[in-house]
C-alpha cells in the first residue's frame, strides 16, 4: 500500500469515528429530564428570556479545558446560577450562589466535558422562579484525560492562589479574576506507570468575598478543570480587599487575599 494510499485510509478510518462518536451522541437517552429532578426538584424550567445566557464554543479545543460563560442581564433578579454538563459522570459543574448587591455581570470557568453533551445554565431568580439558557459542545474523553502537571508539581503547588485585576468593559463594575491551584483529579484518570485511577481529589467549594460582603459561593465537583479559575464581575462596595476561601473533598482549605487596585 503506497503512503498516499495510507494516508487516506487513516483520514477515513479519523472520519468515521467522529461520524459515529456524532451519531451515537445524538441516539443516546436525553439525560436532561431526569437532571431536572434530581437538581431542579422537578421545578419548571422557563426559556432563558435574557436572564441568563451560557456561552459556550461549539466544538472544544480541548475536552479538559472548556472555557464556559454565564451572563446575567439583571444579577439582581438571580440568587442562584447553576452550570450541568448532562452527559458528564457528575453532571452539575458548578453551583454560583451570587452575594446580595454583589452586582455579578459574568462568571466564566473552565470545565471537562466527557462526551458529546448539551450543556445548560440555569437561574434561581428572586421570586423562586427558573430560566435557562443551552448550548450543545462537540467535546470527549475531557474527564478522563491526563493531569497537565506531574503529581510532585501539584502537591507543591496545592491550594496556592493567584489574583488579577482586568478593565471592566461597564465603569460601574470592576472585573477579576481567581485562580487556585489544584489538580481536581476526576477519579476517572489513571497513573501512567501503576495503571491505577487516581482518587477523586477535587475542589468542591470556594467563596469570593470584597471586604466582607459576599460575591459569590461555589460548589462544585470533578467537572471543573484542573487549576480551577473564576473570572466575573462585580459591584465595588468600597472595601479595600478581596478574600478568597477554597475547600476540597479531602478537608484541605485554602485562602488568599488581595489589595483590589485603586479601591476608594
Amino acid at each position: 500500500m503506497s503512503s498516499r494510499t495510507q494516508e487516506r485510509a487513516f483520514k477515513a478510518v479519523i472520519f468515521a469515528a467522529v461520524v459515529s462518536s456524532s451519531a451515537l451522541a445524538q441516539t443516546a437517552p436525553d439525560p436532561w429530564p431526569e437532571l431536572v429532578v434530581d437538581i431542579f426538584h422537578s421545578r419548571p424550567i422557563a426559556a432563558a428570556d435574557g436572564v441568563i445566557a451560557l456561552e459556550a464554543p461549539a466544538r472544544a479545543e480541548d475536552a479538559a479545558i472548556v472555557p464556559m460563560t454565564m451572563r446575567f442581564t439583571d444579577p439582581t433578579q438571580i440568587k442562584v446560577a447553576t452550570l450541568v454538563i448532562d452527559q458528564n459522570p457528575m453532571p452539575m459543574a458548578a453551583a454560583f450562589t451570587l452575594g446580595d448587591k454583589s452586582g455579578v455581570g459574568f462568571i466564566e470557568t473552565r470545565v471537562r466535558v466527557n462526551s458529546y453533551s448539551n450543556v445548560h445554565a440555569v437561574a434561581e431568580t428572586g421570586d423562586g422562579g427558573l430560566r435557562g439558557d443551552a448550548k450543545f459542545v462537540k467535546a470527549s474523553g475531557g474527564c478522563s484525560a491526563p493531569a497537565v502537571k506531574d503529581e510532585d508539581e501539584a502537591v507543591a503547588n496545592l491550594g496556592k492562589m493567584k489574583y488579577r485585576e482586568f478593565k471592566s468593559a461597564d465603569p460601574a463594575k470592576r472585573e477579576a479574576q481567581i485562580m487556585i491551584r489544584h489538580p481536581n483529579a476526576s477519579g476517572m484518570q489513571m497513573d501512567p506507570v501503576s495503571r491505577a485511577y487516581l482518587p477523586a481529589h477535587f475542589i468542591d467549594a470556594v467563596e469570593v468575598f470584597q471586604g466582607d460582603a459576599p460575591i459569590f459561593k461555589m460548589e462544585g465537583g470533578i467537572s471543573l478543570s484542573e487549576d480551577p479559575t473564576f473570572r466575573f464581575t462585580y459591584a465595588p462596595n468600597g472595601a479595600k480587599t478581596i478574600r478568597v476561601e477554597a475547600h476540597d473533598n479531602k478537608g484541605g482549605v485554602y485562602k488568599g487575599e488581595w489589595p483590589i487596585g485603586e479601591a476608594s
